[in-house]
């Protein structure tokens, strides 16, 4: 076969990918001992250069899959879901998404292709001058220039960072871009409402080995002013106190002056530390007052903690979990169970709500919903992150009138696109119930037919890749369930307990 001539099986661009795979194994196999000290730099060089080069055809190659929507081909419902769980990019996609957007060549609505958002940002990563991170950056300092900047300044602005980012390290070429923010709008009179609009954001990180999360916001103006105003009242000293027994908690305007007085004396709690309690104060206060409204995904919108019998019990042993995923100590978690004793109560002596409805309803009951939650942990198709209070349950046999019931072993907790997904097309998934071994009862996955890795034939809650951020997968019997229930506690298990908290 000719160079660059496709082979009768596949397409030509399929047979690039593997002679360029090939080369790779001729690279990783061949010595350096011929090579000098100088050499070996610029194999090093080289091997940089080729890396950066290929984000281009990366983002050709992720703009196609999306235009064609063909990530439903591989069970995606989305280019991001492709990007996260196919390419295995979790944790980066957005990133890499960024860089497509920057860099790529999209076409219009009539379907002629556009040049590049930053045109000479990709001249440089197509030439392997510019890395990835760098990327990253550019796109971060583009997105600050407020809408009423020239467009020719815009675009100057953005030639002067790919220029510097050939030779800059990522903070180096950060500094820059501020230096070039401040140029452009000195005094800050040119961002306007689209601007903090387009800015304005909040993001929860994920918990760290001691259980801490990060919070970080832009806050418009106004939600600043707000915020200044609750902290004021809730974080004031004596407020809210987690370390002071008899401090005020709750409504500022119900707490005894005499008592917030005796209090403030004794708070020595740094402005950090009290607007932290304040404001989980203002989200306990929000729980307890019915603001949320009466469900959220047939779930109750309260603290809802999957724990162990014996955990409990004892105090000890490994955080609990609740239904958004989030760990839990052991102590704060019966410090919850102390104050709903009575959901406690009714899922340790079986609730006498129905679990079993049969045919006669086709959305499940409440209590099967949080009976889900100590059992799946979250939705249950492979590598989804997507928490119980994110999802919904799905009916492995599909409900109709006369088949498919909406018992609690027919069901398992998928992400509403995750449950969307499933079907009889050759792009959809199929869900089943496993009959043997250690995933008996449970719900096996299989990837669509059209999959593009047909190795992946079928996924039990066993065989996923890593460790979930959910509960564990594996087959448990939540307390409260009737007997008769045919998904089979294997010996071993510990019991578990399904505690809704006020």
């Amino acid at each position: 076969m000719a160079l660059g001539e496709p082979s009768a099986s596949q397409p030509l661009l399929l047979d690039q990918y593997e002679r360029l795979h090939a080369l790779l194994d001729e690279i990783s196999e061949t010595a350096s001992t011929d090579c000098s000290d100088t050499d070996l730099l610029k194999v090093a060089m080289e091997h940089e250069r080729a890396e950066r080069r290929m984000l281009t055809s990366f983002a050709a190659h992720i703009i196609d899959i999306d235009e064609r929507s063909a990530y439903r081909k591989a069970g995606s419902q989305t280019v991001t879901n492709f990007v996260t769980s196919v390419l295995n990019r979790s944790g980066e996609a957005n990133r890499l998404l960024n860089r497509v957007w920057a860099i790529g060549k999209f076409p219009d609505m009539q379907g002629e292709v556009l040049e590049p958002r930053f045109p000479e940002t990709a001249k440089g990563v197509a030439e392997g001058e510019i890395s990835g991170r760098n990327v990253d950056v550019i796109v971060e300092v583009m997105k600050k220039i407020p809408v009423a900047v020239d467009p020719a300044d815009r675009e100057a602005a953005e030639a002067t960072l790919a220029h510097y980012a050939s030779d800059y390290d990522p903070s180096s070429l950060r500094q820059l871009g501020t230096r070039i923010l401040a140029h452009l709008d000195p005094d800050g009179t040119l961002t306007d409402d689209r601007d903090r609009a387009r800015m304005r954001g909040m993001r929860l990180g994920p918990q760290d080995a001691q259980l801490m999360s990060k919070l970080t916001a832009d806050l418009d103006p106004k939600t600043r002013a707000m915020l200044d105003v609750v902290l004021a009242v809730w974080a004031a000293p004596g407020m809210n106190n987690p370390d002071d027994p008899e401090s005020p908690v709750g409504d500022p305007g119900s707490a005894d002056p005499d008592a917030l007085a005796a209090a403030a004396e004794r708070d020595n709690r740094s402005a950090a530390k009290r607007n932290h309690d304040a404001f989980s104060a203002l989200l306990r206060y929000a729980l307890d007052s019915g603001a949320l409204g009466g469900s959220h995904h047939g779930l109750p919108p309260h603290l809802i903690v999957t724990i162990t019998e014996s955990a409990l019990r004892e105090r000890a042993g490994a955080p609990a979990r609740t239904a958004t995923g989030t760990l839990l100590p052991i102590k704060d978690a019966v410090e919850l169970a102390a104050e709903s004793q009575q959901y406690l109560e009714v899922f340790r002596d079986h609730t006498s709500e129905v679990l079993y409805l049969g045919r006669a309803k086709r959305l499940a009951s409440r209590a099967q919903r949080i009976a889900a939650v100590g059992r799946d942990g979250g939705c249950t198709c492979p590598r989804c992150t997507r928490s119980s209070f994110d999802s919904e349950l799905h009916h492995v046999a599909e409900w109709t009138a006369d088949d498919g019931p909406t018992d609690i072993d027919n069901m398992t907790t998928a992400c509403g696109p995750h449950n969307r997904a499933v079907g009889p097309g050759d792009d959809q998934w199929a869900t089943t119930i496993a009959t043997d071994g250690v995933d008996a009862g449970r719900v096996v996955w299989r990837p669509p037919t059209s999959h593009p890795d047909q190795t992946r034939r079928s996924i039990t809650p066993t065989a996923r890749r890593g460790p979930q951020p959910h509960a564990s997968r594996r087959p448990t019997t939540p307390v409260g369930w009737p007997r008769g229930s045919r998904i089979v506690r294997a010996d071993g298990y510990r019991r578990r307990s399904t505690l809704t908290i006020r």
